[in-house]
């Protein structure tokens, strides 16, 4: 399943309190591998998860990573981008 996400536009919610988006590039059993990636600890705003979700789905990806692997062991659940809905 994982493969079908390789070229799209997703958001991943971690285990820590981080939200992660960018565009798949490469998958494997340990790693998910992300360019022009965003990577957000709500904790450093006063914006909630899902507001900074949702206003990332209106305004798009906002790149701080060129490229960046995530273990996917800290993966709780991903979806692509399109699939996020509006409030």
């Amino acid at each position: 399943m994982m493969d079908e996400l390789v070229g799209q536009k997703v958001v991943i919610d971690m285990r820590s309190t981080f939200v992660c988006f960018g565009t798949i590039t490469r998958v494997d059993a340990h790693v998910v591998e992300l360019r022009d990636a965003d990577f957000n600890d709500p904790r450093d705003t006063e914006t909630s998860r899902e507001n900074y979700v949702a206003e990332s789905k209106a305004t798009g990806i906002k790149r701080n990573r060129r490229k960046a692997l995530i273990i996917r062991d800290d993966i709780v659940a991903i979806a692509r981008l399109d699939d996020v809905v509006d409030k």
